[in-house]
């Protein structure tokens, strides 16, 4: 499931700024419904839960979920069918890229304004998604600040430094160019190995190219060598020239205020080496 979300995240959809409206209807809403565990993280920040009818199962999961499983679990969940959004009756419909066709073409006839909501391969694209989903629910002021917030993280986490770093995650999958996670790295004081071994997006690294040039750093779930070394034998050769530190594969889902999170345990791991 992990491994399926993040391939999604690196599938080309509509641009993620310039959000397809269906439909609008005047006044605040009230009862927005989510499909999409980052758009759920955003609505956390920015909308009253009493205003919130149903957001994404994903976001009760977890390994999938980007929000707090405390808030996650004030709500009813739903997936991607239609009968299951209508159900909600939503004055508010708000879902990720790229939403199945019977399901966009049933909410369309039903009137429900909809906003989609692409995947974000840039910081400078999630503070635009923060400000559209912030200006849908009706609390421009949340989005500013919101975004205020991730722009202080990515300030205090930057760094001159280029340290080979590879994000290592469930499946081998790993980010490379056009993809958040590597622009978050750069920023950080990281080089995305990911790059140098020719990913775009993200998808699945084989062994080889890590252990002929591997990084200074590699970042994954679990923390410790012992349990990647568990997972991938041949990763031992590594021993004394590669760090693991710990990376949670929650970090890579999403942006928004992934961002705070994922910014400040860069410049951790930068600081600890």
């Amino acid at each position: 499931m992990i491994g399926a979300l993040l391939l999604l995240a690196s599938a080309p959809v509509s641009p993620a700024v310039g959000p397809t409206l269906f439909h609008r209807r005047p006044g605040l809403p009230r009862r927005i419904v989510s499909n999409n565990p980052c758009i759920d993280a955003i609505l956390a920040e920015v909308a009253p839960p009493s205003r919130i009818a149903a957001i994404s199962h994903y976001s009760i999961g977890p390994r999938s979920t980007s929000v707090d499983l405390n808030w996650a679990r004030r709500f009813a969940t739903i997936g991607d069918t239609a009968e299951e959004v209508l159900m909600m009756h939503p004055d508010l419909f708000l879902t990720g890229s790229p939403t199945p066709a019977a399901t966009s073409w049933a909410i369309k006839r039903a009137g429900i304004r909809t906003i989609s909501i692409g995947v974000a391969s840039t910081i400078s694209e999630s503070r635009a998604q923060v400000m559209t989903i912030a200006n849908a629910v009706g609390n421009p002021a949340g989005g500013v600040g919101l975004v205020a917030r991730i722009d202080t993280a990515v300030r205090d986490a930057r760094a001159p430094d280029r340290i080979p770093a590879l994000i290592w995650q469930g499946g081998g999958l790993v980010p490379g160019r056009d993809s958040l996670a590597s622009e978050m790295l750069g920023l950080a004081g990281f080089r995305n190995m990911g790059v140098t071994y020719g990913m775009v997006g993200w998808g699945n690294l084989p062994l080889e190219p890590v252990l002929l040039n591997p990084p200074r750093v590699i970042l994954s779930p679990g923390g410790s060598a012992r349990d990647l070394v568990q997972r991938h034998a041949t990763l031992a050769r590594l021993k004394g020239r590669t760090i693991v530190a710990d990376f949670p594969e929650a970090m890579l889902f999403c942006g928004g205020p992934t961002i705070i999170r994922v910014m400040a345990r860069l410049k951790q791991v930068r600081a600890g080496l």
